[in-house]
């Protein structure tokens, strides 16, 4: 599968190298082309200078026996020139096929003109001064036609490389816009589609084979994503429900706490009540028991007996409601107080308006060493008879914790109306509340709690408007403050 992806890569790689070698071969070409013309030119034109030559030779021969300034025995110009001529026409690089033949005629006409008489030595001169001359015509004719033809092939050329050159940089461009940048733009929208959670695969049937392993990545890559998307989402509903569950457990063992202290305040009650009844009843019974040693009528002694067992047994219920309202208290331990608010607070949350705002003020490690399910009862109902002062309305509740005076203290405010004047006069009683659909119970079940670990709570209200609970307690419960 990766040969069948890589395929297409290395043909256009060869592709694109095979353009490079092309540009390249033309370039060079060009150059040795162009180097061979000039060498051709030079040529040609040295050739050309030497004709030259020969014929100012011929003239400056002509001239001297004109003039009869050089004398027969001594030819040293013409000699000299016949064999500048000879090697001319041994060499092929004359431009036409006729310049051989003059150079062979002239050559014969100066043959042995030494020996002529002046007459016909002057008539030799002059005709291959005349055919020197004619040579040299065509021969510059022939020239300018060469140049004009290596000029034209010159141009040809370069127009040429200059087309091959554009073309090879418009595919180069074609291919840099339609199979890198396009591909690259495409991945970048892709890339944003993902900042935007889209995870929807691609079709990658229009696209070129080059650019599969990448989108298919990229198709691997969302469908991951969206799985894993799919599963977070299934957590979340899983775990909303969780909490919705467990948020109502905690609400049916606040209910099934509350009528639990409701229950046990009445115990309280009548704990007392059996109290103060058993001291006058001890004293009935003992004055009844004494009446009943007075007393000798058999009649009256019966009846007296079935009193007395009655006084007793009613005594025995006393005692057992007695023994019944004694409770054993939890037992302490050591646990970080910071981390059980915040984690009160986030199971808090779920049970209250989200148009109240909780917040907490506590140090990053707070050790102690108390009961830790009563404080953490406490605490909830504090919290949540704050939330109902507030009645759902939009408000704050806060709770601060800190070490005073080797004293764990723990402040609950909020910005509710506030406790009552009565409240706040008369202290906290069981069953005595202002609010609607109110027990009466919570803050005495805290009040319970405080007492028996040995701290103390007071109320408060803030200015301009709230409530303020506080609570000190030992920072460690020692078995003496345990009742």
């Amino acid at each position: 599968m990766t040969s069948i992806f890589y395929r297409p890569a290395k043909i256009r790689a060869l592709a694109f190298l095979g353009l490079l070698l092309l540009a390249l071969a033309i370039l060079g070409g060009m150059i040795w082309r162009n180097l061979h013309h000039f060498e051709t030119v030079l040529s040609y034109v040295n050739y050309s200078h030497r004709i030259q030559n020969v014929s100012v030779g011929l003239q400056q021969s002509l001239i001297g026996y004109v003039t009869e300034t050089v004398p027969d025995s001594q030819p040293v110009v013409l000699t000299k020139t016949l064999n500048e001529m000879q090697t001319l026409i041994a060499d092929n690089r004359y431009l036409l096929p006729a310049t051989k033949e003059s150079l062979e005629t002239v050559s014969s006409l100066l043959a042995n003109v030494s020996k002529l008489d002046k007459s016909e030595k002057n008539t030799r001169l002059i005709q291959a001064l005349e055919v020197m001359r004619q040579t040299l015509d065509e021969e510059g004719l022939r020239r300018e036609k060469l140049l004009e033809d290596i000029n034209f092939d010159t141009q040809t050329e370069l127009y040429i490389a200059l087309v091959t050159f554009t073309l090879i940089l418009l595919g180069a461009m074609l291919f840099l816009n339609y199979r890198i940048l396009h591909p690259l733009n495409d991945l970048r929208q892709l890339l944003e589609r993902l900042t935007e959670e889209n995870y929807t695969p691609i079709t990658t049937d229009h696209l070129d084979p080059l650019l599969f392993p990448v989108f298919n990545s990229y198709n691997a890559l969302v469908i991951h994503l969206a799985e894993l998307e799919e599963a977070k989402r299934l957590f979340a509903q899983s775990l909303q429900r969780e909490v919705r569950l467990a948020t109502q457990a905690l609400l049916e063992q606040q209910y099934s706490l509350a009528r639990a202290e409701r229950l046990a305040a009445i115990g309280e009650v009548a704990a007392e009540l059996a109290h103060e009844i058993r001291n006058p009843l001890a004293g009935i019974q003992m004055a009844f028991n004494n009446l009943r040693r007075e007393i000798d009528d058999q009649n009256q002694c019966e009846r007296m007996d079935l009193i007395s067992s009655e006084l007793k047994r009613l005594a025995r219920l006393l005692n057992d409601m007695l023994d019944q309202s004694r409770h054993s208290p939890e037992a302490a331990t050591d646990f970080d107080m910071s981390i059980l608010i915040c984690d009160l607070l986030t199971l808090t949350r779920y049970q209250i308006s989200e148009s109240i705002e909780l917040n907490c003020d506590t140090p990053n490690t707070l050790p102690v060493h108390l009961p830790e399910s009563g404080i953490r009862q406490a605490l909830l109902n504090l919290i949540l008879n704050a939330a109902d002062a507030l009645e759902s309305n939009p408000g704050l509740i806060r709770i601060k914790a800190h070490i005073e005076s080797q004293r764990l203290r723990i402040d609950v405010f909020d910005n509710g109306p506030g406790f009552s004047q009565d409240l706040l006069n008369y202290g906290i009683r069981p069953f005595r509340t202002s609010r609607q659909g109110g027990t009466g119970l919570g803050l005495a079940m805290v009040q319970r709690f405080v007492k028996d670990v040995g701290g103390t709570i007071k109320l408060g209200n803030q200015q301009p408007h709230g409530a303020c609970v506080t609570v000190l307690l030992p920072k460690e419960c020692l078995p003496g403050n345990k009742s």
